[in-house]
């Protein structure tokens, strides 16, 4: 077999791992949501299938395959638990980011255990100063998706002088053990992806567990250039970061429009006679949240594609496109949740219960839209800008 056609049977087996593990995932999704984090039944589950592994560099012990293939296997998690496939989302993409990091720290992290799940915040929330060894870690970083089921994290920090400037910022390689959860995660979407807030207060951490995220999006960092048979690792870093979000939308909204018609079946619209499963407008209506899901997964394709074709080449993607990409991510997920949106709508009174898989999708959907990367209006601003000619306002493009 050719090299492509070894990593298309590779990604066809993962996909298929994943998609066996789904009706599990869908049998706990009640428990998640309820003990607001991931059941460990569910990461052991994606250990086993190597779920998780997608994009991971081959010298850590990933797979090593495309963003296309990252986007099938978070798409297959969605449909069973929308906490779940967020949780793995962001794992691919920390994982994929461990491949930039000097070599010692991808080490520590994937050495003596290629199974490792490493959870993050990755925006700079926190504060480093330089030591004689390295660095010096402290601050509160909300929002680490999966981290009390972690084995590492990646926190975010700025990294200043002795003046209190900044001189760099980036991200920083810390065990669990050395940090401090605490139980907040306490919310109305993606409730099983135990969210908490962690905090470190001065940690010592070695130079070689620090990667700064400008080298990255410069294409200059230290461990970047390690992975001389992957060609994943030379994605544009801004859209793989962007797309890691999005992968769980599309199943949960391809989900979504599965579970709709049994719960139609047999039902008569409310103060009338008539059979919505047997009325046009519902046609319309299915039809309508049909394309529009549709659409969503078309443009997270698209963005994928282009990912890949591009670090396949070896070519870097120029500006403009790049915060198209991110546009492009934005509006998919919004797509996506405008589909389930109508789906609600037309599930009547039963699709406001807990219990109806339409009230957690929307939920679900509705918490992904929120991410900051992902605020539509911010990205069309920010892609606006650069087509009329103006200096970008932000260097995450």
């Amino acid at each position: 077999m050719t090299t492509i056609e070894l990593e298309a049977d590779s990604a066809r087996r993962a996909v298929a791992a994943t998609l066996e593990i789904v009706p599990q995932l869908r049998e706990r999704a009640a428990a998640a949501a309820r003990d607001r984090r991931l059941p460990q039944a569910n990461i052991d589950a994606m250990r086993a299938a190597g779920s998780l592994k997608t994009i991971q560099s081959t010298r850590n012990g990933g797979l090593g395959l495309g963003i296309r293939s990252h986007l099938d296997v978070i798409s297959g998690l969605g449909r069973g638990c929308g906490s779940t496939a967020w949780v793995a989302g962001v794992v691919h993409a920390h994982s994929w980011l461990l491949s930039h990091f000097p070599a010692q720290g991808q080490d520590d992290v994937y050495g003596a255990n290629p199974d490792a799940m490493v959870s993050a915040v990755i925006g700079p929330r926190g504060r480093a100063t330089r030591t004689a060894s390295g660095y010096r870690l402290e601050g509160v970083w909300p929002f680490a998706s999966g981290c009390e089921r972690a084995d590492w994290l990646l926190l975010g920090a700025l990294v200043v002088d002795d003046n209190g400037q900044r001189v760099d910022e980036g991200d920083f390689i810390v065990s669990t053990s050395a940090v401090t959860f605490k139980d907040d995660w306490y919310v109305m979407g993606l409730t099983g992806t135990g969210s908490c807030t962690v905090t470190v207060d001065g940690l010592d951490i070695a130079e070689h567990r620090f990667l700064s995220l400008p080298s990255v999006i410069m294409g200059k960092s230290p461990g970047g250039g390690l992975h001389e048979h992957d060609w994943v690792q030379r994605c544009a870093p801004v859209p793989v970061l962007t797309i890691a979000l999005c992968g769980g939308a599309i199943g949960i909204a391809k989900q979504a429009l599965e579970d709709f018609p049994p719960l139609i079946k047999g039902k008569t619209i409310a103060y009338t006679a008539g059979s919505q499963e047997q009325n046009p407008v519902t046609h319309i209506r299915v039809a309508d949240a049909a394309t529009l899901i549709h659409e969503g997964e078309m443009l997270l394709y698209g963005v994928a594609d282009g990912v890949d074709a591009a670090a396949r080449a070896g070519v870097e993607i120029d500006l403009l496109t790049r915060a198209r990409m991110r546009v492009d991510c934005a509006t998919g997920v919004r797509r996506c949740l405008q589909g389930v949106e109508i789906l609600f709508q037309e599930s009547g009174a039963s699709g406001v219960r807990t219990a109806s898989p339409l009230c957690r999708a929307l939920a679900d959907l509705q918490a992904i839209n929120n991410h900051g990367l992902l605020k539509l209006e911010t990205n069309q601003e920010m892609y606006g800008r650069l087509l009329v000619g103006l200096e970008p306002n932000t260097p995450l493009i």
